[in-house]
């Protein structure tokens, strides 16, 4: 593994300690959720770019498995809010 650096306020830090969490292992798992994410908004996108100039056709029980992989990734999610 590589190591990243970030940068918190005191106050945010002194938050952090007082939650019995392992913040690397939360924020890598985070950032990998947000990077599935962000493939899968491409593949939807390159999918329907190539609908719209009517090359290809959406797979049988695609949008039924991205609607569920949307939903059991929303009832697991991480949120940095």
């Amino acid at each position: 593994m590589v190591k990243v650096t970030i940068r918190v306020d005191p106050e945010l830090k002194e938050r952090m300690t007082k939650v019995d969490e392992n913040w690397s292992a939360y924020l890598r798992d985070a950032i990998r959720q947000r990077l599935e994410m962000e493939d899968r908004r491409k593949a939807a996108k390159r999918l329907l770019d190539d609908m719209k100039a009517k090359k290809r056709r959406v797979p049988k029980g695609f949008i039924e498995k991205v609607l569920r992989e949307k939903r059991d990734a929303q009832e697991g999610s991480i949120s940095l809010a």
